[in-house]
């Protein structure tokens, strides 16, 4: 197939990124099919990495002095033939250096330019930073509190290498763009867009900064309750490992295996994952008999349920916690991982070995569906690299053999841009009032979990209407839906429906019939057992865009494409949890909740703005597709490629892990921890820093005692004015509450853009009944588009009568369809059950 099939063919990309989130943009609106022009300065790039090889792969790379008349001029040439330009410099540098993007969008309004900094431009405080990303992760709460392992375990702060606000970054920048260029097909107009690296990373972790005032008692983990014992009594955090596996619940956990390999099974939640992987395990009848029960109606207070535990609900009480785990231990060692992997695939119930990052960049499955593809590179020659993030069914496949990098001069390149021509309307009148890119786009989300609802709610600030169908009876437990719904319910209406029966699925045909855009996060097996193929809506409503996200899934099948699994399964398979806990004998998930799960819900609404800007331009309805998997190659970007000759896989990993050399390390400063982010070209530098002059000549060996000894004499904030005086990246390591409680403010219906690189919203009216604070919806910033603070997230059903009247119905239809359960109007008396 031929990158001509491709959604972004015929669309033309400058680049000035350097390091990860810029260049990672331009990577992926190419291999879309964008044609990309990358400008490297003279002596090449900022980061010499092989990972440059994936982020320019498709792209033709030019050297420009942008600092010289000759290669500014240049440079600008190349903007006049663009539709997209992307920066990801410090606020202000582009302008420095002659390059306005203000002034380049108002003399053409149909530009799109994306701006990528570390910090907001309108961050007083931290603007001016050298944002390298362990500064941005110590500084947004990343490396603190990191996972509720590494609490109890008293490694606090943790350091990690995932380049977590370079790849939400990414994600973030590159839907924007999307989504600005499909609007601009209605308009004319163009937009500039910043997206903040600090802004990014908080938006990807948001369901771990979300406070909940009255958090019932029954969603507490054994972990978070025995931090809170700790804290409380004053006890050290000094959990060992082995000890810690006592505070796991059974269906979240890792288990050792008969071949040394350990397995992670993650079947909390839901009405059936649970009891299969027992019956599975031949231990279910054993643990019924011993009085495990499953609740009829887990949505009840737990003070009406008959008993103090139910199946199919997380977290489960510590004594049966305690008799589960002991019993599928025991039954693990019985097989191989490998064994284990397949049994729980075919059961269709969640669970993954644990893999080395090197073992999943040639893995079968990884290999045969496209999740890892090989480029010949002029350097390295042949590579293997992360596939695509995103792609379109009909035409994937020709993202899989992507263009190798190629120095060209500058006349060949501004050749390749002049010869794609460029056809827009007219540019609406500018007094036009502000509007969402999505404005009158309509999407009907059938998802649940994280990433996939998590897109739609992300699509729905930029002005879309949508439709959220959930079972009439849920199939999840209330801490998987109303808890996370808090977060991604915001901006719908909820409908509860059982797609099943059979006015369930005229009434649900009715719907699809009514919208532009489905979205689903299921498996090929599932999307078609409910007629949602390419075939099946075609015949629904040929015009709808459709959106599918899996946890495997790649451009190709392969052997566990209908295998179930969440986040901390790709997590599992791809390396993250190894490189985290260090060994197999240790795995550990890696920070938060929602790792990858946000940044693939993102990749989902890139993949919808594709298909949009597609229809728009050619007339063609395309089927937007990802995966966790495919996203978790962004998370390991930096060192997520294989060649003959490769370095050792040895990026830090493990508790022990503090940075990547003395140089760019956490140390604890008097009071506090702090990062320091320097290399060797920036040693001179320290010779101007009271207190750290003899730093420069020391040797590599006595560099780290030596900082060691110097920055726990003063104050961490001394040190950070004295680094940041001295152009020298570094950080305090902050903690997620404390920047929620220094950057709430009462909610006021505006998205928090104009509030810095931190900005949290207190709903105290919201209606759960409970005051809840919320990250606000900011980290993409338009100038010439709108983006809605959205509603709380209404109680699940709340929308149904309303949804179905609007149907055609009538209320007494709508209360027959109830009494018959067909439909239902609520799962709970409490809006968050207690």
């Amino acid at each position: 197939m031929k990158r001509e099939a491709l959604p972004f063919h015929g669309v033309k990309v400058v680049d000035f990124g350097q390091y990860i989130a810029g260049p990672a943009v331009a990577m992926i609106l190419g291999d879309l099919g964008a044609t990309v022009i990358h400008i490297d300065p003279p002596n090449g790039p900022l980061w010499d990495s092989p990972a440059n090889a994936t982020l320019n792969r498709n792209k033709l790379l030019v050297e420009l002095d942008l600092k010289s008349e000759d290669g500014l001029a240049k440079a600008l040439a190349l903007i006049a033939e663009a539709d997209i330009v992307i920066e990801n410099f410090r606020p202000g540098v582009m302008k420095r250096l002659g390059i306005d993007f203000a002034a380049l969008q108002q003399a053409r309004p149909e530009l799109i330019t994306v701006s990528i900094p570390g910090f907001a431009s309108n961050d007083e405080l931290r603007r001016e930073w050298r944002a390298f990303e362990s500064v941005i992760a110590a500084s947004s709460g990343v490396f603190t509190d990191m996972g509720l392992n590494r609490v109890l375990m008293g490694v606090n702060p943790s350091f990690s290498p995932l380049p977590l606000a370079s790849a939400y970054g990414t994600m973030l920048a590159v839907s924007a763009a999307a989504l600005a260029l499909q609007a601009r097909v209605k308009t004319g107009r163009g937009d500039q867009i910043e997206v903040p690296l600090a802004s990014a990373v908080m938006e990807g972790l948001c369901y771990n900064s979300i406070k909940i005032e009255d958090y019932p008692l029954r969603y507490q983990t054994q972990r978070e309750r025995e931090i809170d014992r700790r804290r409380s009594e004053g006890l050290p955090m000094d959990v060992t490992y082995d000890d810690l596996q006592a505070f796991l619940d059974p269906f979240y956990r890792s288990y050792p295996c008969k071949d040394g390999r350990s397995f992670y099974v993650v079947c909390p939640s839901h009405k059936f994952h649970a009891k299969r992987c027992l019956q599975t395990l031949g231990i279910y009848d054993e643990l019924v008999a011993e009085g495990l029960q499953e609740e009829p109606d887990t949505y009840l207070p737990a003070s009406e349920w008959s008993s103090d535990v139910s199946l199919g609900v997380y977290p489960l009480p510590k004594f049966w916690a305690d008799r589960i785990s002991e019993r599928m231990k025991a039954v693990f060692l019985t097989r191989t991982a490998k064994e284990w992997e397949r049994i729980f695939g075919k059961g269709q119930f969640p669970g993954a070995p644990h893999r080395w990052l090197q073992e999943w960049i040639s893995d079968d499955h990884a290999d045969m569906a496209g999740l890892m593809i090989e480029v010949e590179d002029p350097v390295y020659g042949k590579m293997i690299q992360p596939g695509p993030m995103a792609w379109l069914e009909e035409s994937g496949e020709a993202m899989l053999t992507p263009t190798p990098r190629r120095k060209v001069d500058f006349d060949e390149a501004i050749s390749n841009l002049r010869a794609i021509s460029s056809s827009l309307p007219k540019v609406v009148a500018a007094s036009v009032k502000k509007s969402g890119w999505l404005e009158g786009i309509r999407v009907l989300d059938l998802c649940n979990v994280i990433a996939g609802p998590h897109s739609v709610s992300y699509l729905s600030r930029f002005g879309a209407e949508v439709i959220k169908i959930d079972p009439a009876t849920p199939l999840f437990d209330c801490w998987n839906t109303v808890i996370f719904g808090m977060t991604h319910m915001r901006g719908k209406k909820s409908v509860l429906l059982d797609i099943g029966s059979p006015d369930g699925r005229k009434l649900f045909e009715d719907l699809v019939r009514s919208v532009d855009v489905v979205v689903w996060n299921a498996t090929d097996r599932q999307v078609q057992s409910k007629g949602l193929d390419a075939e099946g809506l075609k015949k629904l409503n040929p015009d709808a865009i459709f959106c599918q996200l899996d946890c495997f899934g790649g451009v190709r099948k392969g052997p566990r494409t209908n295998y179930l699994g969440y986040d901390d399964l790709v997590q599992a398979a791809t390396g993250i949890m190894l490189r985290f806990g260090g060994s197999m004998e240790t795995p550990e998930e890696h920070a938060h909740v929602g790792t990858i799960d946000v940044m693939c819900g993102f990749g989902a609404a890139l993949g919808v703005a594709a298909a949009l800007y597609q229809k728009q331009m050619t007339g063609r309805v395309g089927r937007a597709r990802t995966s966790l998997s495919a996203l978790s190659g962004l998370a390991q970007i930096p060192f997520c490629f294989d060649y003959q000759g490769r370095a050792p896989f040895d990026e830090p990993s493990g508790p022990a892990a503090r940075g990547y050399d003395a140089l760019h390390h956490l140390y604890r400063a008097e009071d506090r921890w702090i990062v320091l982010a320097a290399s060797e070209k920036d040693l001179s530098r320290f010779r101007s820093i009271e207190g750290l002059e003899a730093v420069a000549d020391m040797t590599e060996h006595e560099r780290s005692d030596g900082l060691s000894a110097i920055l726990a004499t003063a104050s961490a904030k001394v040190w950070i004015e004295r680094f940041q005086n001295a152009d020298i990246g570094a950080a305090i390591c902050e903690n997620i509450e404390t920047i929620r409680v220094a950057t709430a403010w009462p909610a006021d219906g505006t998205p928090g853009t104009e509030r810095g690189s931190y900005s949290f919203s207190v709903y105290a009216d919201h209606p759960s009944g409970h005051t809840v604070t919320h990250l606000d919806p900011y980290a993409v910033r338009p100038t010439h588009s709108e983006i809605y603070a959205r509603m709380s997230a209404e109680k699940y059903g709340a929308s149904t009568r309303e949804v179905m009247k609007a149907l055609g119905l009538s209320d007494t239809d709508v209360d027959e369809l109830i009494a018959n359960r067909t439909l239902s109007e609520t799962w709970s008396g409490e809006y968050l059950p207690s």
